[in-house]
């Protein structure tokens, strides 16, 4: 008789040593029986002396399995708390908390697949507080923004346009060199405050504070506060939204140097760095929250983070050291 490839004895196949045994089988004709060679059947019956009993067998098999193979990597506890920390405290992507430790050569190396099968398994869940949540699988970055139904046309009004993006410098395109902004707000509830938002195209380093409101008066003032401690170097040239809150731009060139070219209606792909970092600070600045009682100082602390977290493109370092050509060490 031929023998298959030696796999684990099953709960019936125990059942089946058992029966026989217990009859006067002998060990040859009970591994005919099941299938299996005559010196399995041999250890089985020598590891689980006295009375055999198939559950008990079966228990055994399994208890000795689970100490079997290659322990996990989240199991080691200082690993675990570095990713819940960088995960769930600072916000970082599996694969960007992964790439880092690559990057800065860290004692510790994971994928960010087993990152993730952590995250999924319930390992860094807390004491869940509704039937049915998802625990920290929500925590994980979703992408995708709502489309407009055929036919839906702009209500937000014309502002006058100096320059189309067409016209916007090489190096602005090219992504050759800091001082290319682009620039939009990010609203909270309707009629409150919001955030005015700039990204460098070059290094993704964000300036972000608050305006009272979401009118130009209110932005525009807001915008002069951000460009104002900026060295003229870094202020080349703007490329924002075509919302209304930015129709007074023209004055921010007069007294800043600086020109602003709009990308074509309903293009948001133009601006995709600010778009990027804007769902980033969505992270922090849920929809329809009110701002009003966000303070400077936390606002603050927001862009500190994202400056300080690593970035894909930019082959895993941060916007912080592109943007101040000074290396980190953030694990």
């Amino acid at each position: 008789m031929i023998m298959s490839p030696y796999k684990h004895l099953t709960m019936s196949d125990r059942e089946t040593i058992f029966l026989m045994h217990n009859n006067q089988a002998s060990l040859t004709s009970i591994a005919q029986a099941i299938g299996r060679a005559t010196s399995t059947v041999s250890r089985e019956l020598s590891r689980n002396q006295l009375v055999y009993s198939p559950s008990v067998a079966q228990k055994r098999y399994k208890t000795q399995r689970s100490h079997c193979g290659r322990r996990s990597l989240l199991s080691n506890h200082q690993l675990l708390q570095l990713i819940q920390h960088l995960f769930l405290d600072l916000q970082w992507s599996p694969e960007e908390i992964s790439a880092r430790l690559k990057l800065e050569a860290s004692s510790f190396q994971i994928s960010y697949t087993t990152i993730y099968r952590g995250i999924y398994s319930g390992l860094f869940d807390q004491k869940l507080s509704s039937r049915g949540a998802r625990g920290v699988i929500r925590k994980l970055r979703h992408h995708g923004k709502s489309r407009h139904k055929r036919g839906y046309e702009e209500r937000r009004g014309k502002i006058p346009i100096s320059h189309t993006l067409q016209e916007r410098p090489e190096s602005a395109n090219k992504r050759s060199m800091i001082g290319h902004w682009e620039l939009d707000t990010v609203a909270g509830k309707t009629g409150r405050s919001c955030v005015v938002t700039m990204v460098d195209r070059c290094s993704r380093y964000l300036l972000m504070h608050k305006a009272t409101k979401k009118n130009s008066a209110s932005v525009t003032d807001t915008i002069q506060k951000l460009l104002k401690n900026l060295p003229p170097e870094y202020l080349s040239t703007i490329t924002p939204d075509r919302g209304k809150e930015f129709a007074k731009h023209h004055q921010l060139t007069e007294k800043f140097g600086v020109e602003f070219y709009f990308p074509n209606p309903h293009a948001p792909w133009q601006r995709g760095s600010n778009e990027n970092t804007n769902g980033l600070i969505r992270e922090y600045l849920p929809r329809n929250q009110d701002m009003d009682p966000v303070s400077d100082t936390v606002i603050s602390e927001f862009v500190d983070r994202l400056n300080k977290r690593p970035r894909k493109c930019l082959n895993w370092k941060t916007p912080y050291e592109i943007y101040h050509d000074q290396e980190l060490h953030l694990i």
